[in-house]
């Protein structure tokens, strides 16, 4: 159940602020709130309302005597065999100063197999969280971040991503990237779905598909090694805005995961750890963690490749930047025909 250490003032509904918002795919300036939908009190079926499968799948006897249990687990099976890819062992190499000349200072990282997300998550998915209070699931956010949660507002002074309005996202881009949240928002939805966000290792690993095997290819981009804007949503392709989470299907690395370079930066679970070209610590004055991969706004082409590195304020909230989830191979019970 969650606590409710902090409480919200309830006000009347009030003029949006004038912020930057991000065009509809429709050109319509008035804002269309999503639709509201309702959950079973059983908690199987708001379990897959909800989109939490992995939490549905940890135990699939709970649901044994349940009436239609044994569908419910096989629909959640499915869902994540749709909604996630295999990502195959290999490792990463990681410049370790700002500067990536030739001969700075790298790292190169290991990386197990895990299953990552093909899509990021959009906005109808992150409604759900919203919906069910997650904000208020002091569970699903560390400590330290407990006298802030009352900040996390969108433009009506409701707890939801920054530019939402009661709650609510633009109906119109229900299939588009959540955006104008903080990293710490995207930990506590994957928490509360049963996942967790990728490492940045994951993550280059994910994007450059470098195996373990002979051929030793490290790609450029999840595509190949050219940049090409046919294949991913940049400042040079012209969109100006996100798109849906699904397009660019040619620009998917070889497991088909989508956008993983523009559309949105997206968040990981790294902090944001550089030094300078003498090597002493660039310290921030706030926690940062690392976010990877450009956006729809995003001009230089260095910035969208799968080695560049960069990082953003925990906290920030950001217009351009979403994220995607991941979880171990370990905890994937259902590929096991657990």
């Amino acid at each position: 159940m969650a606590l409710k250490l902090f409480s919200r003032k309830k006000s009347k509904p009030r003029t949006p602020r004038k912020e930057w918002s991000e065009p509809t795919p429709s050109g319509a300036e008035d804002f269309q709130p999503s639709p509201k939908n309702s959950v079973s009190e059983d908690p199987l079926l708001c379990l897959a309302q909800q989109q939490r499968d992995c939490v549905l799948l940890r135990d699939p006897s709970r649901w044994a005597s349940h009436a239609e249990g044994a569908k419910i687990v096989s629909e959640a099976k499915d869902r994540l065999e749709q909604m996630m890819a295999l990502v195959p062992a290999g490792s990463v190499t990681m410049n370790q100063t700002l500067s990536d000349q030739p001969g700075a200072p790298e790292e190169e990282i290991a990386v197990t197999p895990f299953l990552l997300d093909v899509h990021t998550v959009t906005n109808e998915r992150y409604q759900q969280f919203v919906d069910a209070a997650g904000y208020d699931e002091l569970d699903c956010w560390p400590e330290e971040i407990w006298p802030h949660l009352i900040e996390l507002k969108d433009q009506t002074g409701q707890p939801a991503p920054r530019f939402w309005r009661d709650g609510r996202y633009h109906a119109p881009l229900a299939q588009h990237p959540v955006v104008g949240i903080s990293w710490y928002e995207a930990q506590a939805y994957a928490l509360w779905i049963g996942q967790r966000l990728p490492t940045e290792a994951e993550w280059q690993m994910s994007a450059s598909w470098h195996i373990r095997s002979s051929t030793d290819i490290m790609r450029r981009f999840p595509w190949g090694d050219a940049m090409d804007m046919t294949k991913c949503n940049v400042w040079s392709s012209h969109k100006k805005a996100t798109v849906p989470v699904s397009e660019y299907e040619e620009g998917a690395a070889p497991n088909q995961v989508r956008q993983l370079v523009g559309n949105v930066w997206e968040w990981t679970d790294t902090e944001y750890n550089i030094a300078d070209d003498e090597g002493r610590p660039i310290v921030g004055e706030m926690p940062m963690h690392v976010v990877r991969g450009g956006a729809f706004d995003t001009y230089f082409e260095c910035q969208t490749t799968t080695s560049f590195r960069t990082g953003q304020l925990a906290l920030a909230r950001p217009h351009n930047t979403g994220f995607r989830c991941a979880i171990d191979l370990d905890q994937a019970t259902w590929m096991n025909g657990e």
